[in-house]
């Protein structure tokens, strides 16, 4: 595999974050308005998930954690309600981990002044 190509999961993975971020940004600002505190929380979260995505296509390693992390706080918000959503949210997470911290995503998203020549 080539050191600069972004394996298809990350591609896949950044267009889910990005979608999801998008389309809950516009949802819930609509649902939102007029902006209380909790729904400019929820809107903070929805363009966290947009960032993360972005940055994922580019290759930050930091965009890798905060995805770990949004997905992370979601575990957190469901493990407070019924647990069939809790345990979708902890699938969910797993299979996100697992796509972001496997060999070929460790190598992407390694910065250039590590790689091999």
């Amino acid at each position: 595999m080539n050191l600069n190509t972004r394996p298809l999961s990350i591609t896949i993975l950044a267009a889910v974050y990005i979608l999801v971020g998008a389309v809950g940004f516009f949802y819930h600002f609509r649902q939102a308005i007029p902006l209380n505190r909790e729904g400019a929380l929820i809107e903070l979260t929805e363009l966290l998930a947009f960032t993360a995505g972005v940055f994922l296509l580019r290759g930050h390693n930091w965009a890798r954690w905060l995805a770990l992390a949004w997905m992370g706080f979601h575990v957190i918000l469901t493990a407070f309600v019924p647990l069939v959503p809790f345990l979708i949210h902890c699938l969910f997470f797993a299979v996100i981990a697992w796509l972001l911290l496997r060999p070929p995503a460790r190598r992407y998203f390694r910065p250039a002044s590590i790689k091999p020549a």
